[in-house]
């Protein structure tokens, strides 16, 4: 599933990132890598995302999370 897909306040661990390589340089520089964990603090599905990962809030725009891959991880911190 697509970051975008997610829902508000799920925990979610990144398989991969599909963008050109300049914006996942700079997406990695910010501690968006595979296997951070990210949680979506608003998601309203028509504009951008709001998501915390490594302790600071980020906001990300559709087509940056739509290119996000992601696993659902359960309240314990396992992936489902």
């Amino acid at each position: 599933m697509t970051l975008k897909q997610g829902e508000n306040n799920n925990t979610y661990q990144v398989c991969g990132i599909r963008t050109e390589k300049k914006l996942e340089r700079r997406l990695e520089a910010l501690g968006l890598t595979e296997g951070a964990l990210i949680t979506i603090l608003n998601n309203d599905k028509k504009g951008s995302l709001t998501a915390k990962f490594r302790g600071t809030r980020f906001a990300l725009g559709r087509q940056i999370a739509d290119n996000i891959d992601v696993k659902e991880v359960a309240e314990n911190g396992r992936l489902n």
